[in-house]
């Protein structure tokens, strides 16, 4: 996000408090940063807000924007700022202030009668902030923690100009058509249960694409060298503890007791694989040594977090962690780029590259991560890709190359990460004997491609809005039988289809045609034959409908069937 549109939405924020506090003067202020898609303001108020208070809001804030309000900066001592906030009944900003040091001189913005503890920066006026819009409600602890009281969140976003705000509002109308929960549900992909909140029950299409997903993705990397694995879902508690994921990441691990000791169900799969690298003697001549796992993970993600196949506790990770010597590593890294190009043009997406840097809460020397920084800078470079750099944003073990992918309405997702590890093998006294005889400590690449699978999975469903190309549709033929006398040859049709591998569905219902072809368009069948008596009589004809381009006219049976496939082999819709 550039600079500007960041300040102007914090700007925003501000402007969104102070119509709070004119209708609803008894609200309590949390925090309103700006983010990605534009702004939220946590908030303290009995009985929370609803979409009517939502519009009273939004019109409030509309008459402090003409009020064009100077935003003016002032600052005070830490005692004297704690009892300012506490004569106005901040009891959030009060408790914000307290965690800073002592000797800190504490700084506010004042926009008329409004004043609010902020570090800036901000616009010089209101009257800026003209083009924005209020967005959704929702639930969030205070600081995050569960354990804390539950504040209402008020979303919005702010553009520069009124049309760069209606352009993002017609996205995110489309976007609610192509809600990945509503089309799951309607097309029999995926579901959820009380039972088992953010853990995902895929239906049997949702298996289909699912499979479909990994067996293409075992299609591209079983030929470039990548050797399939499988570690177990449970391990003990003592592996986490040598990765650093029990001290980085304990609060987002399940965890169980087995024989009077701890062990936890893996939130990653690199430490498993590590085990598999150390379990026989390596030499330089077995690297790059590519491991490759559909790994299932459960992490635990706060409830107010879930979110359909984007955000769940339970997913399939397609990674893969590749052992290499440190001359290697430009060339392993240009390779993994390759792959991930060619994913994602096989969908339609593009993409762009941030280098994450090291976080604060991270393990490991100066010296191994300016190496590992360098290390991917350089290759991204050599295949002269353009990248921009995300401070702070690296694993705790690494730096990372994260692949940002554009779907077909202009939003970006992260999915693809290649991050190059010092610290595992070295924690966990991995070794190979190097050309000179001695030993050597490995180092590690963990990559992804989809990331998540079930994210993915979701992604794809909101890209093509369900209509998935014909490789990848659950169901890619309907047969629809007009009348009694045209179900029988509906039927051959039907077993043809299936045993030249083709999925597809024989619709024999007593219906009608009309009905039937409108169904097989909501449920976004990629073809539908339509099978009457003329069809029956002819014994090798059928009439094509095509999902997207209408009626195809009649083909023979053995025709359609090589038309599809070859559509299917290629990969394509488009030829």
């Amino acid at each position: 996000m550039e600079d500007g549109l960041s300040v102007l939405r914090h700007t925003t924020s501000h402007v969104l408090a102070q119509a709070v506090k004119r209708l609803y003067p008894e609200t309590k202020l949390a925090i309103g940063p700006s983010i990605a898609e534009g702004f939220y303001y946590d908030m303290d108020r009995e009985g929370g807000f609803t979409e009517e208070d939502l519009e009273k809001i939004e019109a409030e804030m509309k008459k402090i924007v003409k009020e064009n309000l100077k935003l003016e900066t002032f600052a005070l001592p830490r005692e004297e700022a704690i009892k300012l906030m506490q004569d106005k009944g901040e009891d959030y900003k009060v408790e914000l202030i307290k965690d800073l040091p002592e000797d800190a001189n504490i700084t506010f913005y004042k926009q008329g009668e409004f004043t609010d503890l902020c570090a800036g920066p901000h616009v010089l006026y209101t009257k800026q902030c003209k083009a924005f819009k209020l967005t959704s409600l929702a639930g969030a602890y205070w600081r995050g923690d569960e354990h804390n009281k539950m504040l209402t969140r008020i979303y919005g976003t702010a553009f520069e100009s009124k049309e760069d705000l209606d352009k993002y509002l017609t996205m995110l109308e489309e976007a609610k058509k192509r809600d990945h929960r509503r089309i799951g549900k309607e097309l029999g992909i995926f579901m959820f249960s009380e039972e088992g909140p953010g853990f995902p029950f895929f239906l049997p299409n949702g298996m289909v694409l699912k499979n479909l997903l990994m067996d293409y993705w075992r299609e591209i990397h079983v030929p470039a060298g990548y050797k399939e694995i499988l570690t177990p879902q449970v391990l003990n508690r003592h592996l986490w503890e040598t990765s650093g994921h029990w001290d980085h990441y304990k609060q987002n691990m399940y965890t169980t007791t087995i024989d009077d000791e701890i062990y936890c169900l893996k939130p990653m799969n690199c430490p498993g694989s590590t085990i598999v690298f150390s379990s026989e003697s390596r030499s330089y001549r077995d690297m790059p040594l590519r491991l490759a796992e559909f790994g299932v993970v459960h992490r635990h993600e706060r409830s107010g977090t879930l979110h359909g196949l984007f955000r769940v506790r339970c997913f399939t990770q397609d990674d893969s962690h590749i052992y290499v010597t440190p001359d290697q590593v430009k060339d392993e890294i240009s390779n993994i780029v390759k792959i991930i190009d060619k994913v994602y043009k096989q969908f339609g997406f593009k993409y762009h590259v941030e280098l994450s840097t090291r976080p604060k809460d991270s393990m490991g020397s100066d010296e191994d991560w300016e190496n590992a920084t360098n290390g991917l800078k350089e290759a991204i470079e050599s295949m002269q890709i353009p990248f921009v750099v995300n401070e702070g944003d690296g694993a705790f073990y690494g730096p990372k190359l994260d692949f940002h992918l554009e779907d077909s309405i202009g939003r970006t997702w992260q999915c693809g990460t290649i991050q190059l590890d010092f610290q595992l093998p070295q924690r966990f006294g991995l070794e190979y004997v190097g050309s000179d005889g001695q030993k050597h400590a490995p180092i590690i690449i963990h990559r992804v491609v989809f990331g998540s699978v079930e994210r993915f999975m979701g992604i794809l469903i909101e890209h093509y809005a369900g209509k998935f190309p014909t490789w990848l549709a659950p169901v890619q033929v309907k047969v629809l039988s007009v009348s009694e006398k045209s179900r029988d040859y509906a039927k051959q049709v039907a077993d043809r289809l299936s045993e030249a591998g083709i999925r597809v569905v024989n619709d024999a219902r007593d219906e009608k045609i009309g009905y039937k072809i409108r169904e097989a368009q909501l449920d976004r069948v990629p073809y539908m034959l339509v099978i009457g008596e003329k069809e029956a009589e002819s014994g090798t004809e059928v009439a094509v409908r095509s999902r997207d381009k209408g009626d195809m006219g009649t083909m023979l049976l053995v025709e359609f069937i090589s038309f599809l496939k070859q559509h299917i082999y290629l990969r394509r819709d488009d030829y």
